[in-house]
């Protein structure tokens, strides 16, 4: 007992500073995604290292869901990667130590990182994101650092453009000045020259402060309402000029509650809270809708007549229903009309029902927005377990896979987390935009990810406790030949050393008993079975079985043979194929189920159908192979 607990001591001591280091390496790789994504709006915007700190700080927070699972993987690779690599698992697996077993504590603490991962999306993650994008935004708004180039036109001072030739980066002095105002209008735009000049900025950083010397003003002096073709204009020549221009150089912050309101502000309460709330409005809005649709009076007929009771509240009272004798006949009206009055009257109901159509469209347009605001709250929600879930699926991706390849280091682990992430980031993204535009239900569109990667996990899983080959060529070739029915060549050398001899008499009686097994078979089972007969009785895939091992051993028999033409024709006899079609299934209440749904089993009826054509064509060459083989042994060719 103690060797196991020093066991899974040695397996979380040997995973936890892995897992750290890759969740610190794919944490850092999603943040400069982040950098690189919004790196024009933080350029040149003079921010502190204090704003630039805390909008990182939220941002790595707000990315841990998206680098926690692919640590998960690469972790999980790399351990179990270096145990095959060094035989560490292959010590535990002789001392009897499962790969399930070895994998325990890792299986725990993955539930447990699981289950913080679901509380860090619950009541965590919504403060950060409302923390980060208030901040990202407040920053967006904030006006660059003034920064005035030379021999350029410098456009980032709201309603004006500016034009210097040269400036002394030591007094501040700007040379050959060109100011273009048009803050209030292109029509009423001015043009400023000057000499020389100097800015600075007011005591609270709000305004600019533009000192001109030695210029002169030119104003355009037209009124847009006189509609004057001569337009006057004002030209001033000054000494010195002052000029204040609204500038906030400022960082304001933007108040959190509007994005607190948002769905990535909200934990799972809020945001079924909103969704119940809205989802009520839209389900009165359709009753309203509906209701109305159906008081919409047709052919001047209201469905009920409006009165008030004795308290002077109004009530609706039904109109009385009227029985009639006969179907109306609509076209009556136009027989006894002109063509002008029943084109008339073509026109007033489309008229009407265009009317009828537009309003409803735009009713509709009214609750898409609530509709979209439902989707995006449920997507919001589904990702509180989503992240769970997808940190447990690629531990068991990454732990049998590791334990598989037997690759430890980082190159090959790393290679194939890449690709299973992509692989999960191309499903994940798919499925949220099928939910998010409401072409599929919101838990479809989000758990398809899960749903895809799920029975691989499965898979591997599967093939590392039994230790089978995930990438041998030869068994999903097997598989392939038997869904398809594709034969497979037989491969028979001659021996060099025999060490039993064919006996003639001995090998002559099995080929004939393997001939009446081969006759007995094709006797029983009719060459073309009804549908009903396909699915109550099939082809005897037991028999076949025991007519394979039989035919089996006889070809390994007579390899021995000194005969080289006996060689030659055992590579004839085919291998008997163990098809899935033949016999569709051993179930009872299956086989009576797809009878009584005849047209559903027609497709497989039909493949069985080639399926058994097939065996009855390699049944028949094993019997003609066999009867070939006795005129060669009893010829003598190969007697002691």
């Amino acid at each position: 007992m103690i060797r196991i607990k020093r066991m899974d001591t040695f397996i979380l001591q040997s995973f936890l500073p892995l897992f750290m280091m890759t969740f610190c390496i794919c944490l850092f790789i999603v943040l400069m995604q982040f950098l690189w994504r919004y790196i024009d709006d933080l350029v040149g915007k003079g921010l502190g290292v204090d704003v630039i700190s805390e909008l990182f700080f939220y941002a790595a927070l707000t990315m841990v869901p998206m680098a926690l699972p692919l640590a998960i993987l690469l972790a999980s690779l790399m351990i179990f990667g270096n145990l095959g690599e060094n035989f560490e698992l292959t010590a535990m697996k002789a001392s009897g130590i499962s790969l399930l077993r070895t994998m325990a504590p890792l299986i725990v603490l993955m539930v447990m990182i699981a289950t913080g991962a679901f509380f860090f999306q619950n009541d965590v993650l919504p403060i950060a994101q409302t923390k980060m994008y208030t901040l990202l935004y407040s920053v967006r708004q904030k006006s660059p650092e003034l920064e005035i180039p030379e021999g350029v036109f410098y456009d980032q001072i709201p309603g004006y453009n500016l034009f210097i030739d040269h400036k002394n980066r030591d007094t501040g002095v700007l040379y050959d000045m060109m100011i273009y105002d048009v803050s209030r209008g292109f029509e009423n735009s001015s043009i400023i020259l000057a000499d020389s000049g100097k800015m600075s900025f007011t005591a609270d950083k709000t305004h600019l402060f533009l000192e001109l010397w030695s210029g002169e003003s030119f104003e355009n002096l037209k009124d847009a309402a006189s509609g004057m073709k001569n337009v006057p204009y004002r030209r001033e020549t000054f000494d010195v000029k002052e000029i204040m221009v609204t500038f906030d150089s400022n960082f304001n912050r933007m108040d959190e509650q509007g994005m607190r309101n948002q769905y990535v502000g909200k934990n799972m309460a809020e945001l079924r809270a909103t969704i119940d709330s809205v989802q009520h409005r839209v389900d009165s809005l359709g009753t309203e809708y509906s209701d109305a649709l159906r008081e919409t009076p047709h052919l001047n007929i209201m469905p009920y007549r409006i009165t008030t009771d004795t308290a002077g509240k109004r009530i609706k009272i039904p109109t009385p229903t009227v029985e009639m004798s006969r179907a109306i006949d609509v076209d009556s009206v136009f027989r006894g009309s002109s063509s002008g009055v029943g084109l008339n009257y073509l026109q007033t109901a489309l008229a009407k029902a265009q009317r009828n159509k537009q309003e409803y469209e735009y009713r509709s347009l009214t609750m898409a927005d609530d509709t979209k605001t439902i989707r995006r709250h449920a997507i919001e929600l589904m990702k509180k377990f989503t992240l769970s879930f997808a940190c447990i699926i690629f531990f068991f991706i990454g732990a049998p896979l590791g334990a598989i390849i037997r690759k430890g280091g980082l190159g090959t682990p790393l290679v194939i987390s890449v690709f299973l992430f992509i692989f999960y980031y191309i499903i994940d993204n798919m499925g949220y935009k099928l939910a998010r535009d409401g072409k599929w239900p919101v838990w479809q569109g989000m758990w398809l990810s899960a749903a895809v990667l799920l029975p691989l996990g499965i898979f591997f899983t599967y093939k590392a406790v039994n230790d089978s080959a995930v990438f041998n060529k030869d068994a999903y070739l097997n598989l392939f030949r038997r869904f398809f029915g594709v034969s497979e060549t037989r491969s028979v050398e001659m021996k060099e050393i025999v060490m039993e001899e064919v006996r003639p008499a001995l090998a002559v009686e099995r080929l004939n008993t393997l001939k009446e097994m081969v006759a007995g078979f094709l006797d029983d089972n009719p060459p073309a079975q009804s549908y009903i007969d396909y699915w109550r009785k099939g082809y005897d895939r037991a028999r076949l079985h025991t007519i394979r091992d039989y035919e089996e051993n006889l070809v390994d028999r007579l390899a021995n043979s000194r005969d080289k033409m006996v060689i030659i024709r055992l590579m004839d006899m085919p291998i008997l194929r163990s098809l899935w079609f033949i016999e569709p299934s051993e179930s009872k209440w299956l086989s009576i189920t797809m009878i009584i749904l005849f047209p559903i089993g027609i497709p497989i009826w039909l493949y069985g159908r080639y399926t058994q054509k097939q065996l009855r064509h390699d049944l028949t060459t094993v019997s003609k192979v066999s009867s070939q083989l006795i005129t060669l042994i009893e010829n003598g060719k190969d007697k002691a």
